[in-house]
């Protein structure tokens, strides 16, 4: 059983990727009792030829299959920068296999035959990690955003209220006045959305990679 993309944008969704026709529409039977936008494909080039952008998501992937392997796919995904987590399930596996998918962020093992509670639990936590993924996307866009707007005294003074200089230190180190350097930095945490240093130091060593 195949499905394309689903009009519908919101929920939880699980695209699951096996060439086992019993196991994959049992799994995708599971998932949809209990509420998951569940989208199948029978192999990993029919899933690589038209990839969903749908979030929160998981991948739920069989270790081997013909064509691509579970791992193939996954890192497939990564070069396309696709960073959705990944489940896999397997019979059997090499070594070899393991540790890359181990190196590519696999989220969870699920060794046939597994239980459902087993399924679902992986399910859940994975779809939490994308969420906690997109989260961060969208607070270094914010911030990526707001800091364009930075003019370059802005820029400056944010520089130093990274490395911990108070308003007098800013004052000293541009040589400007008191109320110049406290004007300056209540515009940065401003445009930057913040309330606090150290929700301003925090909201900046956000990683660009989001993995």
């Amino acid at each position: 059983m195949s499905n394309s993309q689903p009009d519908k944008k919101t929920g939880e969704y699980v695209l699951l990727v096996d060439d086992d026709d019993a196991l994959r529409d049992g799994i995708a039977d599971m998932l949809r009792a209990v509420g998951y936008e569940v989208l199948c494909w029978p192999d990993s080039t029919v899933f690589l030829a038209n990839v969903p952008r749908v979030a929160p998501a998981v991948l739920i992937t069989d270790m081997r299959m013909p064509i691509l392997s579970g791992v193939e796919l996954h890192a497939e995904l990564r070069r396309r920068d696709h960073w959705m987590p990944v489940i896999y399930i397997s019979g059997e596996s090499t070594v070899a296999q393991s540790i890359l998918a181990m190196k590519l962020g696999a989220v969870d093992f699920l060794i046939k035959p597994f239980g459902r509670e087993e399924l679902l639990n992986a399910v859940v936590i994975s779809i939490q990690k994308d969420r906690q993924r997109i989260h961060k996307l969208i607070q270094v866009t914010r911030v990526l955003q707001a800091q364009v707007q930075l003019s370059p005294r802005e820029i400056q003074v944010h520089k130093l209220l990274l490395k911990g200089y108070n308003n007098s230190e800013i004052m000293s180190a541009l040589q400007i006045s008191l109320p110049t350097a406290k004007q300056y930095k209540s515009e940065v945490m401003r445009k930057l959305g913040v309330h606090s240093l150290s929700e301003l130091i925090a909201l900046t060593a956000l990683p660009t990679d989001t993995n």
